[in-house]
């Protein structure tokens, strides 16, 4: 089977919860390539590297971003990515996944064009094979 998704990525300190989504993906064969970061920081650095580079290859289809993380939580992430997003020319696109079920978070994030959707944790699998097998690219 070909992967419809080259690369994902998860931006998430806990450490279960991304050794779980990392399983379903594999079994499910839902995409050929994953990265995953700790924080927004280490994220932001590593697409400001590829903005530099402009390797196409390098740059994610879709981002599985946390709200709450050390470093640089989700949302100072998401203010620093819309600032780059279109220079890296690419169709991504982003899904919030958190612990919080703070209408005030959700709602701020379904405001933001970025965002595709809020998900709540635990992501099931078919949530994911939804998002991977219904991606448009």
């Amino acid at each position: 089977m070909s992967h419809k998704i080259g690369l994902a990525c998860i931006i998430d300190d806990d450490s279960m919860y991304v050794n779980l989504v990392k399983k379903i993906i594999e079994a499910k064969n839902l995409c050929k390539n994953l990265m995953v970061f700790q924080n927004g920081k280490d994220a932001l650095n590593y697409f400001e590297v590829i903005l530099n580079n402009l390797n196409k290859n390098s740059i994610p289809e879709i981002i599985f971003l946390d709200l709450n993380m050390p470093v640089m939580d989700g949302w100072e992430f998401l203010d620093n990515f819309i600032k780059i997003k279109n220079k890296l020319e690419k169709t991504i696109t982003l899904y919030i996944v958190s612990s919080s079920i703070n209408p005030v978070d959700v709602e701020r994030a379904k405001s933001i064009n970025s965002v595709k959707d809020y998900l709540v944790k635990p992501v099931t699998m078919e949530d994911l094979e939804s998002i991977f097998l219904n991606q448009t690219t």
